[in-house]
Protein backbone atom coordinates (compact mmCIF):
# COMPACT_ATOMS: atom_id res chain seq x y z
CA UNK A 1 0.00 0.00 0.00
CA UNK A 2 1.26 3.48 -1.24
CA UNK A 3 0.93 6.89 0.86
CA UNK A 4 -1.43 7.33 -2.00
CA UNK A 5 -3.52 4.15 -1.64
CA UNK A 6 -5.29 5.07 1.24
CA UNK A 7 -6.08 2.63 4.38
CA UNK A 8 -8.53 0.55 4.01
CA UNK A 9 -9.43 0.42 7.51
CA UNK A 10 -9.55 4.47 7.26
CA UNK A 11 -12.24 3.80 4.02
CA UNK A 12 -14.34 1.37 6.51
CA UNK A 13 -14.21 3.18 9.83
CA UNK A 14 -13.38 6.82 9.00
CA UNK A 15 -17.00 8.18 8.78
CA UNK A 16 -18.08 6.57 12.21
CA UNK A 17 -15.10 7.86 13.86
CA UNK A 18 -16.51 11.73 12.30
CA UNK A 19 -19.70 11.03 12.77
CA UNK A 20 -19.01 10.77 17.07
CA UNK A 21 -16.64 13.76 16.62
CA UNK A 22 -19.01 15.65 14.78
CA UNK A 23 -22.15 14.51 17.24
CA UNK A 24 -19.69 15.27 20.78
CA UNK A 25 -18.57 18.66 19.30
CA UNK A 26 -15.16 19.53 21.05
CA UNK A 27 -15.41 17.96 24.03
CA UNK A 28 -14.73 14.19 22.52
CA UNK A 29 -11.72 12.93 21.59
CA UNK A 30 -12.13 9.83 18.91
CA UNK A 31 -9.01 8.01 17.95
CA UNK A 32 -8.42 4.91 15.62
CA UNK A 33 -5.29 3.02 16.47
CA UNK A 34 -3.32 0.41 14.12
CA UNK A 35 -3.31 -2.32 15.93
CA UNK A 36 -0.52 -4.33 14.20
CA UNK A 37 2.01 -1.03 14.46
CA UNK A 38 0.98 0.08 17.88
CA UNK A 39 0.88 3.91 16.44
CA UNK A 40 -2.42 6.40 15.87
CA UNK A 41 -3.94 5.77 12.38
CA UNK A 42 -6.07 8.92 12.43
CA UNK A 43 -7.42 11.37 15.65
CA UNK A 44 -10.57 13.82 15.28
CA UNK A 45 -10.37 16.94 18.19
CA UNK A 46 -7.30 15.86 19.39
CA UNK A 47 -7.02 16.52 23.06
CA UNK A 48 -3.23 15.87 24.15
CA UNK A 49 -1.41 16.75 21.40
CA UNK A 50 -0.96 13.68 19.57
CA UNK A 51 -1.30 13.17 15.78
CA UNK A 52 -1.25 10.31 13.10
CA UNK A 53 1.97 8.03 13.66
CA UNK A 54 2.64 8.58 17.07
CA UNK A 55 2.56 5.62 19.33
CA UNK A 56 -0.52 3.89 20.63
CA UNK A 57 1.42 2.16 23.66
CA UNK A 58 -1.76 -0.53 22.99
CA UNK A 59 -1.13 -3.53 24.92
CA UNK A 60 -0.65 -7.36 23.93
CA UNK A 61 -4.29 -7.53 22.09
CA UNK A 62 -3.50 -10.95 20.82
CA UNK A 63 -3.78 -12.00 24.31
CA UNK A 64 -7.75 -10.86 24.11
CA UNK A 65 -10.12 -13.52 24.38
CA UNK A 66 -12.19 -13.63 20.97
CA UNK A 67 -15.25 -14.54 23.19
CA UNK A 68 -15.15 -11.73 25.14
CA UNK A 69 -16.81 -8.52 24.18
CA UNK A 70 -14.85 -5.83 22.85
CA UNK A 71 -16.04 -3.08 24.05
CA UNK A 72 -14.47 -1.46 27.13
CA UNK A 73 -15.75 0.74 29.45
CA UNK A 74 -16.75 3.82 30.08
CA UNK A 75 -13.63 4.00 32.12
CA UNK A 76 -11.78 6.93 33.78
CA UNK A 77 -8.77 8.45 32.34
CA UNK A 78 -6.53 12.10 33.27
CA UNK A 79 -5.06 14.53 31.56
CA UNK A 80 -2.08 16.79 32.77
CA UNK A 81 -4.20 19.50 32.53
CA UNK A 82 -6.18 17.88 35.35
CA UNK A 83 -9.29 17.56 32.82
CA UNK A 84 -11.21 14.13 33.95
CA UNK A 85 -12.13 11.81 30.73
CA UNK A 86 -15.16 9.45 30.39
CA UNK A 87 -13.49 6.62 27.81
CA UNK A 88 -14.78 3.85 26.08
CA UNK A 89 -12.40 1.15 23.96
CA UNK A 90 -13.60 -0.82 20.85
CA UNK A 91 -11.83 -3.32 19.36
CA UNK A 92 -11.93 -3.94 15.83
CA UNK A 93 -11.73 -7.01 14.12
CA UNK A 94 -11.00 -8.51 10.79
CA UNK A 95 -12.46 -10.71 8.81
CA UNK A 96 -10.44 -13.66 10.40
CA UNK A 97 -10.59 -12.50 14.07
CA UNK A 98 -7.78 -10.79 14.72
CA UNK A 99 -7.27 -7.22 15.86
CA UNK A 100 -7.04 -4.54 13.04
CA UNK A 101 -7.89 -1.52 14.86
CA UNK A 102 -8.71 0.04 18.51
CA UNK A 103 -11.28 3.06 18.68
CA UNK A 104 -11.20 4.93 21.77
CA UNK A 105 -13.46 7.67 22.19
CA UNK A 106 -12.59 9.73 25.06
CA UNK A 107 -15.01 12.38 26.75
CA UNK A 108 -14.21 15.76 28.51
CA UNK A 109 -16.68 15.13 31.82
CA UNK A 110 -15.75 19.15 32.49
CA UNK A 111 -18.52 20.59 30.93
CA UNK A 112 -20.78 18.19 31.87
CA UNK A 113 -19.93 18.09 35.59
CA UNK A 114 -20.06 22.13 35.77
CA UNK A 115 -23.42 22.25 34.03
CA UNK A 116 -24.26 19.30 36.90
CA UNK A 117 -22.93 21.73 39.69
CA UNK A 118 -25.09 25.03 38.05
CA UNK A 119 -28.48 23.31 38.36
CA UNK A 120 -27.89 21.81 41.80
CA UNK A 121 -27.03 25.29 42.95
CA UNK A 122 -29.77 26.63 41.13
CA UNK A 123 -32.57 28.05 43.68
CA UNK A 124 -30.88 25.91 45.78
CA UNK A 125 -32.09 26.15 49.55
CA UNK A 126 -29.43 27.69 51.65
CA UNK A 127 -31.26 29.02 54.89
CA UNK A 128 -33.43 27.11 57.09
CA UNK A 129 -36.99 27.38 56.98
CA UNK A 130 -38.61 29.93 59.63
CA UNK A 131 -40.59 27.20 61.57
CA UNK A 132 -42.80 30.37 63.33
CA UNK A 133 -44.23 30.87 59.85
CA UNK A 134 -45.61 27.29 59.45
CA UNK A 135 -46.26 25.96 62.56
CA UNK A 136 -49.97 26.31 62.10
CA UNK A 137 -49.99 25.03 58.62
CA UNK A 138 -50.92 21.41 58.68
CA UNK A 139 -50.70 20.83 55.13
CA UNK A 140 -47.03 21.39 55.03
CA UNK A 141 -46.65 18.45 57.86
CA UNK A 142 -48.86 16.56 55.41
CA UNK A 143 -46.52 16.83 52.08
CA UNK A 144 -43.29 16.17 54.08
CA UNK A 145 -44.60 13.01 55.44
CA UNK A 146 -46.00 12.08 52.14
CA UNK A 147 -43.46 13.08 49.99
CA UNK A 148 -40.32 11.84 52.47
CA UNK A 149 -42.37 8.40 52.43
CA UNK A 150 -41.83 8.35 48.12
CA UNK A 151 -38.37 10.01 48.56
CA UNK A 152 -36.99 7.50 50.92
CA UNK A 153 -38.90 4.06 49.32
CA UNK A 154 -38.10 5.76 45.42
CA UNK A 155 -41.68 4.59 44.68
CA UNK A 156 -43.80 7.15 42.68
CA UNK A 157 -47.66 7.71 44.75
CA UNK A 158 -49.60 5.53 41.83
CA UNK A 159 -47.12 2.96 42.85
CA UNK A 160 -47.84 2.89 46.51
CA UNK A 161 -49.62 -0.51 47.76
CA UNK A 162 -52.10 -0.68 50.62
CA UNK A 163 -49.10 -1.69 53.40
CA UNK A 164 -47.53 1.70 52.08
CA UNK A 165 -50.56 3.72 52.46
CA UNK A 166 -51.00 2.58 56.37
CA UNK A 167 -47.69 3.76 56.89
CA UNK A 168 -48.39 6.95 55.57
CA UNK A 169 -51.13 7.11 57.70
CA UNK A 170 -49.49 5.93 60.69
CA UNK A 171 -46.98 9.13 60.29
CA UNK A 172 -49.84 11.22 59.60
CA UNK A 173 -51.46 10.38 62.59
CA UNK A 174 -48.40 10.69 64.53
CA UNK A 175 -47.92 14.58 63.23
CA UNK A 176 -51.29 15.58 64.23
CA UNK A 177 -52.27 16.05 60.62
CA UNK A 178 -55.36 13.42 60.92
CA UNK A 179 -56.85 15.27 63.74
CA UNK A 180 -57.30 18.59 61.96
CA UNK A 181 -60.90 19.51 60.32
CA UNK A 182 -61.03 18.61 56.85
CA UNK A 183 -57.70 16.75 57.10
CA UNK A 184 -59.12 13.73 55.18
CA UNK A 185 -59.86 14.82 51.41
CA UNK A 186 -56.84 16.50 51.78
CA UNK A 187 -54.86 13.41 52.27
CA UNK A 188 -56.85 11.43 49.89
CA UNK A 189 -56.09 14.17 47.44
CA UNK A 190 -52.16 14.02 48.19
CA UNK A 191 -52.14 9.93 48.03
CA UNK A 192 -54.09 10.15 44.36
CA UNK A 193 -56.59 8.00 46.01
CA UNK A 194 -60.19 8.08 46.99
CA UNK A 195 -61.67 9.14 50.43
CA UNK A 196 -63.42 5.91 50.59
CA UNK A 197 -60.51 4.14 50.31
CA UNK A 198 -58.79 6.35 53.15
CA UNK A 199 -61.67 5.96 55.29
CA UNK A 200 -60.92 2.26 54.88
CA UNK A 201 -57.46 2.25 55.65
CA UNK A 202 -58.25 4.29 58.99
CA UNK A 203 -60.86 1.62 59.65
CA UNK A 204 -57.85 -1.07 59.60
CA UNK A 205 -55.69 1.53 61.67
CA UNK A 206 -58.03 2.17 64.57
CA UNK A 207 -58.07 -2.11 65.14
CA UNK A 208 -54.48 -1.75 65.73
CA UNK A 209 -53.17 -2.26 68.95
CA UNK A 210 -50.87 1.71 69.98
CA UNK A 211 -52.64 3.72 67.56
CA UNK A 212 -52.58 6.75 68.60
CA UNK A 213 -55.76 8.95 69.51
CA UNK A 214 -58.78 7.26 71.68
CA UNK A 215 -61.08 5.84 68.90
CA UNK A 216 -64.68 7.90 69.00
CA UNK A 217 -62.99 10.90 69.61
CA UNK A 218 -63.46 13.11 66.56
CA UNK A 219 -60.21 13.80 64.45
CA UNK A 220 -58.95 10.40 66.36
CA UNK A 221 -56.83 7.84 63.84
CA UNK A 222 -59.90 6.19 61.68
CA UNK A 223 -62.59 8.60 63.37
CA UNK A 224 -63.40 11.06 60.77
CA UNK A 225 -64.99 14.09 62.21
CA UNK A 226 -68.75 14.35 60.98
CA UNK A 227 -67.33 16.87 58.43
CA UNK A 228 -65.53 14.65 57.10
CA UNK A 229 -67.60 11.85 56.51
CA UNK A 230 -67.29 9.89 52.82
CA UNK A 231 -69.66 10.99 50.06
CA UNK A 232 -72.31 8.79 48.78
CA UNK A 233 -70.91 6.64 45.98
CA UNK A 234 -70.56 8.53 42.77
CA UNK A 235 -70.76 12.06 44.43
CA UNK A 236 -68.27 14.21 43.58
CA UNK A 237 -66.10 16.28 45.86
CA UNK A 238 -67.82 19.99 46.92
CA UNK A 239 -68.67 21.95 49.59
CA UNK A 240 -70.87 20.54 51.86
CA UNK A 241 -74.92 21.08 52.59
CA UNK A 242 -75.52 23.18 55.71
CA UNK A 243 -77.89 21.36 57.99
CA UNK A 244 -81.10 23.14 58.43
CA UNK A 245 -81.65 25.39 61.36
CA UNK A 246 -82.90 23.99 64.51
CA UNK A 247 -87.04 24.80 65.04
CA UNK A 248 -86.98 27.28 68.23
CA UNK A 249 -88.34 25.85 71.83
CA UNK A 250 -91.62 25.77 73.00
Amino acid sequence: MTSETPDPRLRAWAPVCQAVALLLGPYAEVVLHDAARDEVLAIWNPMGGRGPGDPSLLGELDALDQAAPDVYGPYPKLLPDGRRLSSVSAVLRDEDGRPAAVLCVNLDRGPLEHAAALLAAFAAPTAPRPEPLFEQDWTERMNEVIGGYVRAHGRPLRRLGREDRLAVLRELDRAGVLAVRRAVPAVARALEVSRSTVYTLLAELREEPGTPGTPGTPGAAGTPDASDAPDAPGAPDGPETPAPPALPAD
